[in-house]
């Protein structure tokens, strides 16, 4: 890790670009070993899960944590509530809404009563984290943080996509890595709420988080064949890890330090070398079972 990192304002828009595309990346990657590694216990595989789910955590709490504050992604309360509104706004009336139209000309009818479903959700969290604005910014109001939010837990299973249109299961994936990083953003948002001595905006965004990662999130993956069986999932990651170890990070390295954030660049530098070694532990995992990945996928 670096010794100290820059002030997130003195980032070049650049790597400030390529830093959040990153972070959507690990979090896509959270939310989807923690999948794998439930495929993993189905398969009656303990070794297998136990990897997906260490390094899930290393995605999140160390990756992506780590690079969130590289740009100040986390701020005040306050802010982290505008993002979570805008966010949620821009869901629930433009990008589900297209979604739905599209999956509907494409004759993709579950997707679209899906992405229907999902988008009058993001306008309910919405309209709750307006209402939680309204309680940390004014506290005169008398206005009451609102935690009444429940989300279901939808069960992935393994299989393939559910959906004949490529632009709809284009789509999904568009959704999926949304709701991943919505799952992040809103889980470091509340830890920040915690710390910070606001209980109740915390359950308010780990309620929020968790909708959005056991629900919205599964029910995604379900119709977009996100998960295989294991031997399928760890080619998948296996490809993954290695793109990002020897191509992804190297090349937001380079860029960050011909911009001057010679400091990111060592952060993202040292990322690359963890997602190697993920590379080399999942291909492990994958000869114990005696398969290969194809050269062609």
């Amino acid at each position: 890790m670096a010794a100290s990192a820059p002030r997130s304002d003195d980032v070049d828009p650049s790597t400030r670009t390529n830093v959040t595309n990153a972070m959507k990346g690990e979090a896509l990657a959270h939310v989807t070993y923690r999948e794998y590694a439930k495929q993993a216990d189905r398969e009656n595989l303990p070794e297998v899960a136990g990897l997906y789910r260490r390094t899930a955590h290393t995605e999140l709490r160390e990756h992506l944590t780590e690079q969130a504050k590289l740009i100040g992604l986390v701020g005040d309360n306050a802010a982290n509530l505008r993002d979570s509104t805008s966010g949620e706004s821009y869901e629930a009336t433009t990008m589900y809404k297209n979604f739905a139209e599209q999956a509907r000309a494409d004759g993709d009818r579950q997707a679209a009563r899906l992405f229907s479903e999902i988008a009058k959700d993001e306008a309910a969290h919405h309209a709750k984290f307006v209402e939680a604005a309204k309680a940390v910014t004014d506290p005169s109001s008398g206005t009451v943080i609102p935690t009444d939010v429940q989300a279901k837990r939808v069960a992935v299973r393994a299989g393939e996509p559910k959906v004949s249109s490529p632009r709809t299961l284009e789509n999904l994936r568009t959704a999926m890595k949304g709701e991943a990083f919505a799952y992040a953003k809103y889980t470091l948002y509340g830890d920040k709420a915690r710390e910070t001595g606001q209980p109740r905006l915390a359950k308010l965004f780990h309620r929020t988080a968790a909708v959005e990662r056991t629900e919205h999130f599964a029910e995604e993956a379900n119709l977009a064949g996100a998960v295989r069986d294991t031997a399928a999932n760890l080619c998948a990651t296996i490809k993954g890890e290695t793109h990002e170890g020897t191509q992804m990070y190297p090349d937001y390295a380079r860029q960050a330090s011909a911009a001057g954030d010679t400091a990111v660049a060592d952060v993202l530098n040292d990322t690359a070398k963890d997602e190697l070694k993920h590379a080399k532990a999942f291909s492990g995992e994958l000869s114990k079972l005696g398969r290969q990945c194809s050269t062609s996928s």
